[in-house]
């Protein structure tokens, strides 16, 4: 590596020693990754005397960091409009360059800065702010150089939508928390902020003409001790007149009015969500007349499939309602955007209205498909005639929709690929949940399922692939989205942001062919050290070894991997501790049950230590067949994940399970040679919040010839409505037998009960 060795005389306390600097492009640890970087020789040193030279329509912009460099370096700097002489910040506005560029350039002399927006000098700002020191993001004074190298930058997002979404109906985080989230997002270049404020489960915005929505809607029986999908249906009186019961909380539209000033400051446009028409529990508890059934109902505390409570689209009442609403919203709000939602509306409740149907004949309507898409119609033009653009999940494309309406495909390319064919704008969001699992399951708290690595996160290239460069123009960028059903706490909610927000920004900012993962991964663990100084909790699940068993050529092989590049990984067996282990350089071969500690070494000391039980049994690497197939979807690595020792997470998509989709599954195992059993124990899932059902019955047969076969045990298992996602083993014991072959029937349950898919998953059959 190049080394840059200056020097640069300071003065203090009567002192003319000269310091010396010494800057590599490893100090260079910008995270979104510009788009051109060039260091140089020299360096610029933030004391007393340095004076900012701004324009005074951009005064504002230069706060961002003057603030911190008062609070942390304890340094009040000049701001003025008139050009100084040495020693100056300077920016200058220079239309020539893109709307959200900028060039920076600094050295002995100071520091200059080009840009045509405001915007353009707010990334500028927070690039200076990567540049020094982490402990600029200390609320103390601390002691510290604050220098940054010479460097010349010239960059520019490559999407214009560079998105998160915070879902704050289903856990309350509070104003400090948003405040902090978008400095966060500040620093990282993101300049949209999708506001999740409304769903079943509250309503966290003032509206002063329907106070009931906050006094109502906002609140919900506390049930924070039992597990999301667990919660039992609150009685619509439930929640007591003082709250004492209760768990909720609302932004004041005063507190709305300074949360949007806050963003604005930061280049950052938050686009509220509404949910309509489904999703719209807490309103409808408030306001039930609302609905069709027009019986009162209480904000639920969980988990609510299907949407059965939703607005009423047959009366002119509900649209009376949503306007009042939105007029009060889009003062709040300036965004062009604004969020209505549209997904997961069950329409039974549509079916049975007198008033929904008397609207369909009106309009014309054959179905209720088509009303919800005059629903959604119907406040696009309303929010058109006012100004603004509607922003909806994918499912309003059901019905087709103006070519200016912001889709946001959420299940799959599919969806974005039929958005843009119809020439509408897209946000592509369907594989940047980051409320699903980022690690080991068993090693994280708890998620919506999925696996979301932050790898997964820095490859994603928009689904260009997937998508000719003209559909491409369509796509605005794309949006993380935090769902927070599992997510309690602003401390989780952190978790579940950091580190993977740093790979999306530079996923958004950053062309593709300028990004490395291994640089990448060089510039997280630096920056990890400024989200220490900041306070923020983050996953270091990137840490974390994943074992895999495979069998091969009769053996059954161990494989230790990680998501870091050149890692030294060390493994040691049972009692050994880890700090005793080998290191690790090729699979190992395992014949029998033992306990396994790997983890990877930092600076000769373990991060995170992973241990696993790998259980042997007879029919390990054993072939297997499967009648029917398991879906496409859901195959793990064949037929024979079933028999390769290897336990499935939490995680269905670890490539561990095998799924059935409403069908029953029959396993059959060729033992090879005729062996002594007397217990098969069945490997399942259970997520309701996924369609993913325990089996309501299994049995096991044997047979010597593979052709007539001999039931020896047999066994129900009642389905349960309610329960915590968990992994479930069930065990068949039964008078030993001699047998080559076992056939395992297990049935599935068929038939959702609340409408919907309904999953079998099935990760190992283990044979005793």
């Amino acid at each position: 590596m190049k080394r840059i060795i200056y020097t640069i005389a300071l003065l203090a306390m009567g002192c003319s020693a000269p310091k010396e600097y010494h800057f590599t492009e490893n100090d260079i640890t910008l995270i979104p990754k510009p788009v051109q970087l060039e260091l140089q020789q020299g360096a610029f040193v933030f004391d007393k005397n340095t004076t900012f030279v701004v324009p005074d329509s951009l005064q504002g912009v230069v706060q961002l960091l003057t603030d911190k460099l008062q609070t942390a370096a304890g340094l009040t700097l000049k701001v003025q409009s008139q050009a100084a002489e040495k020693g100056s910040v300077r920016f200058e506005v220079d239309k020539q360059i893109a709307r959200e560029g900028y060039s920076l350039t600094s050295n002995k002399e100071g520091v200059h800065i080009k840009a045509s927006t405001k915007s353009g000098f707010i990334y500028a700002v927070e690039t200076l702010r990567q540049l020094l020191p982490k402990e600029i993001e200390s609320t103390k004074r601390v002691q510290a150089d604050w220098v940054i190298p010479a460097v010349h930058i010239k960059d520019a997002p490559q999407y214009a939508w560079r998105g998160l979404m915070l879902d704050e109906a289903r856990h309350f985080f509070g104003k400090a928390y948003v405040l902090k989230t978008l400095d966060r997002m500040a620093m990282l270049k993101l300049n949209v902020f999708q506001w999740h404020l409304i769903d079943n489960e509250g309503w966290r915005i003032e509206i002063k003409k329907y106070p009931k929505l906050t006094e109502v809607g906002a609140w919900r029986v506390n049930q924070e001790d039992k597990h999301w999908e667990e919660r039992t249906p609150n009685a619509p009186d439930a929640v007591k007149a003082d709250h004492s019961n209760a768990y909720g909380g609302y932004y004041t539209q005063e507190d709305i009015k300074e949360i949007v000033a806050y963003a604005a400051a930061r280049g950052i446009t938050i686009v509220p969500e509404v949910e309509m028409p489904a999703h719209s529990m807490s309103s409808i508890a408030a306001y039930p007349e609302l609905s069709c059934h027009k019986r009162p109902i209480a904000v639920p505390s969980g988990s609510v499939w299907p949407n059965v409570d939703n607005y009423c689209a047959g009366q002119e009442e509900t649209f009376t309602f949503l306007e009042d609403v939105m007029r009060e919203v889009m003062a709040l709000f300036p965004s062009k955007y604004i969020h209505v939602g549209g997904d997961e509306a069950d329409r039974s409740e549509w079916e049975k209205c007198p008033k929904c149907q008397a609207r369909m004949k009106t309009e014309g309507l054959k179905n209720t498909a088509e009303l919800q898409t005059y629903f959604i119609k119907r406040m696009q033009q309303f929010l058109r005639a006012n100004g603004r653009t509607l922003v909806g999940w994918d499912e309003i494309l059901e019905g087709g929709m103006p070519s200016d309406v912001v889709v946001m495909n959420w299940r799959g390319i599919r969806n974005a690929q039929k958005a843009v064919a119809q020439g509408n704008p897209m946000v592509l969001t369907s594989d940047t949940y980051i409320n699903r699992y980022q690690g080991l399951p068993q090693y994280e708290p708890e998620a919506n399922g999925g696996h979301v690595t932050l790898s997964k996160v820095y490859h994603y290239n928009l689904e260009r692939e997937k998508l000719t460069d003209e559909q491409h123009k369509h796509i605005l960028g794309s949006q993380a989205n935090l769902w927070a059903e599992f997510i309690a706490t602003p401390e989780h909610s952190e978790y579940m942001l950091f580190p993977r927000l740093f790979a999306f920004a530079e996923v958004v900012w950053t062309p593709v062919e300028q990004k490395d993962w291994k640089d990448f991964v060089r510039r997280v663990k630096a920056q990890m050290q400024r989200l220490d100084v900041m306070g923020v909790k983050y996953a270091t699940s990137m840490y974390q070894v994943v074992p895999t068993l495979e069998e091969k050529d009769g053996k059954v092989l161990l494989t230790l991997s990680s998501e870091l590049p050149d890692a030294d990984i060390r493994y040691a067996f049972d009692g050994t501790p880890i700090e005793q282990g080998q290191r690790y350089t090729a699979p190992i071969a395992m014949s029998g049950n033992t306990i396994c500690k790997a983890a990877v070494f930092v600076e000769g000391k373990p991060n995170v230590v992973s241990k696993d039980t790998i259980v042997f049994h007879k029919a390990a690497g054993k072939p297997v067949q499967c009648e029917p197939e398991a879906d496409k979807k859901y195959q793990g690595r064949g037929p024979h994940t079933l028999t390769n020792v290897v336990r499935g997470t939490k995680n269905f998509q670890d490539g561990q399970w095998l799924g059935w989709l409403f069908k029953d599954a029959t396993i059959t195992i060729d033992m090879q040679t005729p062996t002594e059993v007397s217990k098969v124990i069945v490997g399942a899932m259970r997520k309701h919040n996924d369609a993913i059902f325990l089996p309501t019955h299994i049995s096991v047969a044997v047979s010597t010839d593979g052709k007539t076969f001999t039931t020896v045990a047999d066994q129900e298992f009642p389905y349960q409505q309610k329960g915590v996602s968990r992994l479930a083993n069930f065990s068949l014991e039964f008078t030993p037998v001699q047998t080559r072959y076992i056939k395992v029937t297990v049935k599935n349950l068929g038939k959702n009960p609340n409408g919907g898919d309904a999953w079998l998953f099935l990760d190992e059959i283990l044979v005793f």
